[in-house]
C-alpha cells in the first residue's frame, strides 16, 4: 500500500521534541529555548537555498508518489531508481542538487541517511559518465563592453538606478544575491569615493560582513559616486533597500528589486547596446572585474581580498578562461 510522502514544509519544519521537555516549572523556559533553537536552525541556510531544496523535495516527492514509492525515509533503491528516471532530462548538476535537498529533509528530520550506499551511488556515477556536461561558464563583462552599457542609461530613474547597479556589480565584483540586498545605508561617500559595505554574502554565512572600497571614477559616466547621487536625486531614500522596482510610469517603489530583475536589466541594456548576449549573466560583471584586473597586473591576493574568495582556484579559474587564446603556447609557434 502506498504510503504518503511527507508535506512540502519538511524541509522547514522538524517533528516535535517537546518530549524532551520535563513536567515541572522549568518546562515554559525550556520550551521557549527549544523554540529559538527551531528559529535559529530554519535561518541556517540561505533562503534561496531553502528555496530551491523544496522545490526539488517536492519534485521527488511527487515522482515516488506517482510510482508507488515510499519517499521518506528512502530506501537507497528508491533514490537510485529516481536518479536514473531523471538522467535524460536533468542536468548532472541539477540531479546532484535534487540529491542534496533529499538528504537535507531526512537528516534535518532525523531520518537514517546513507549518500554513500551503493544504490546510489553507483547509478549516479553511471549517469555522470553518459551524461557528462561541461560546466557552463559565465562570459567575462570587458570594461569597453561596460562602457557600453552605461552608455543606453539616461538621466530616467529607470536610467539612472541601472547605471548605478551596473557600476557598483562591476567595480565591486559583486554576485547578483549582494546587489539586491544592498541597503542605501551600505553606502558611505568619502572625499575619495565610497565605502560599501556587504552585509551577507554567499561565502559568508555566519554574517561577519565585508567592507570595500570603490575610489571616484576618472570620468562622470562611470564615477560609482556620482551614479549614486544621481540615483539618490530621484530615489529620495535615506534606508532600507537601494535598488528599487520601478513603475511603467516612472515612479519608484518601495519594494526591493527581485534578484531575477538583475537578469532582465542586464538584458535589456546589452540589446540597447547591440552587444551579443550568449553566456551574459549578472556573474558576468564579477568575472568582468577579475579578467580586467588580472589583465592590468593586479596580485592574486589583492583581487581576492576584493572579491571575497575563499579558494585561489576558484578565482584563477576565471582568469585562465579569458588568457586561453592570449597566453596559449601556440602563439609562440609562428604560425
Amino acid at each position: 500500500m502506498k504510503e504518503d510522502h511527507p508535506p512540502s514544509s519538511a524541509l522547514t519544519k522538524k517533528p516535535a521534541i517537546t518530549a524532551l521537555v520535563a513536567p515541572d516549572a522549568i518546562a515554559a523556559r525550556a520550551e521557549a529555548a527549544l523554540a529559538r533553537a527551531e528559529t535559529y536552525a530554519r535561518t541556517a541556510d540561505a533562503a534561496n537555498t531553502l528555496r530551491a531544496y523544496r522545490s526539488d523535495w517536492i519534485h521527488y516527492a511527487s515522482w515516488c508518489e506517482a510510482h508507488g514509492f515510499v519517499c521518506a525515509p528512502a530506501a537507497p533503491e528508491t533514490v537510485g531508481a529516481y536518479l536514473a528516471d531523471m538522467a535524460t532530462t536533468l542536468s548532472p548538476a541539477t540531479l546532484r542538487r535534487r540529491l542534496a535537498a533529499i538528504g537535507k529533509m531526512h537528516r534535518y528530520n532525523t531520518l537514517p541517511w546513507d549518500p554513500a550506499d551503493q544504490a546510489i551511488q553507483r547509478p549516479l556515477r553511471g549517469i555522470l559518465r553518459a551524461h557528462a556536461q561541461a560546466p557552463r561558464q559565465a562570459r567575462a563583462l570587458s570594461l569597453d563592453h561596460l562602457r557600453a552599457l552605461l552608455q543606453t542609461c539616461d538621466l530616467s530613474a529607470r536610467g539612472r538606478r541601472d547605471r548605478l547597479l551596473l557600476l557598483l556589480g562591476f567595480s565591486g565584483a559583486l554576485r547578483r544575491s549582494e546587489i539586491v540586498d544592498l541597503q542605501v545605508t551600505d553606502l558611505l561617500v568619502t572625499q575619495t569615493g565610497i565605502m560599501l559595505t556587504i552585509s551577507r554574502s554567499k561565502t559568508d554565512a555566519t554574517g561577519k560582513g565585508a567592507t570595500l572600497g570603490l575610489p571616484r571614477g576618472r570620468t562622470p559616466q562611470t564615477c560609482p559616486v556620482t551614479a549614486f547621487e544621481s540615483w539618490q536625486a530621484v530615489a529620495l531614500r535615506k534606508a532600507g533597500p537601494l535598488f528599487r522596482r520601478i513603475s511603467v510610469a516612472g515612479r519608484v517603489a518601495e519594494t526591493a528589486l527581485r534578484p531575477y530583475a538583475v537578469q532582465r536589466i542586464l538584458t535589456r541594456r546589452a540589446e540597447a547596446a547591440g552587444i551579443p548576449l550568449d553566456q551574459l549573466s549578472p556573474h558576468a560583471l564579477r568575472v568582468g572585474f577579475i579578467t580586467e584586473a588580472y589583465e592590468r597586473g593586479i596580485r592574486d591576493e589583492d583581487i581576492m581580498a576584493h572579491t571575497r574568495h575563499r579558494d585561489l582556484r576558484t578565482m584563477r579559474g576565471y582568469v585562465r578562461r579569458a588568457g586561453l587564446i592570449s597566453e596559449s603556447p601556440a602563439g609562440l609557434l609562428g604560425l
